[in-house]
């Protein structure tokens, strides 16, 4: 049997290799502008990881920037999706996050991951892994959703305990409910500092263009978090 978020990803698989590169603006003009803007421009020489890949976006920027790039995701469609995507420019291959990573010690110069880890109810394994493969000098870049948004939008009861929380997704090509993990930013700030040394933490704007393509959501995002970003280093 199929693991509820493997299911679920494997589902949504064409919506985000179709649809989401303009389609989702929170995507295209918000969380993706803000995390790259994190991201050097020349990579060359660097090993980049992309944890949480789903249909190759990521991966692809990162290749263009000159990285030597591994995408991981748990969904096979999504795989497949990303190799069709960005073909060799990129290695991907099929992985559970929760558990151990399939790469040698300081592996890697760049850990990118984009709205996944919220996936995972324990982060202590993931980030004792993260730590293990990160060069030293090595950063981990994640955006996750902003636990005030979660705890607001879903009418939680006790903002310091992990919750799993359902949320009803309509895509162009599927409707379907997606739980996640909600916790208190002191538990995504303390797990980080427990493996790794932590840089900043962003509560991102979105993009000058979203003005022009969706106002009422610009409008929205200027004064609500609603992602989070963290930058970390080994």
């Amino acid at each position: 049997m199929k693991r509820p978020i493997e299911d679920t990803y494997n589902k949504l698989a064409r919506t985000y290799e179709l649809s989401t590169d303009e389609g989702s603006s929170y995507n295209a003009y918000y969380e993706r502008p803000a995390l790259m803007s994190e991201v050097e421009e020349d990579l060359k020489g660097k090993r980049v990881l992309d944890a949480g890949c789903s249909a190759g976006w990521y991966s692809e920027q990162l290749a263009e920037r000159g990285a030597s790039v591994t995408g991981i995701d748990i969904s096979e469609k999504m795989i497949e999706a990303a190799n069709r995507r960005v073909g060799e420019q990129a290695e991907f291959i099929q992985h559970d996050l929760s558990n151990p990573l399939p790469f040698e010690e300081q592996s890697f110069d760049l850990i990118v991951s984009s709205l996944t880890l919220h996936y995972l109810e324990d982060w202590e394994p993931i980030f004792e892994e993260f730590n293990r493969i990160l060069k030293p000098g090595g950063k981990l870049l994640f955006s996750v959703h902003h636990p005030f948004m979660d705890f607001t939008k879903f009418g939680a009861k006790d903002y310091f305990q992990t919750t799993l929380l359902t949320d009803t997704w309509e895509k162009p090509e599927v409707t379907l409910d997606v739980t996640f993990y909600r916790r208190a930013m002191q538990d995504i700030v303390n797990v980080v500092t427990r493996h790794l040394t932590l840089g900043e933490i962003i509560e991102p704007k979105p993009a000058e263009i979203m003005k022009l393509k969706e106002p009422k959501s610009y409008d929205y995002l200027m004064k609500n978090p609603h992602f989070l970003i963290i930058k970390a280093y080994k």
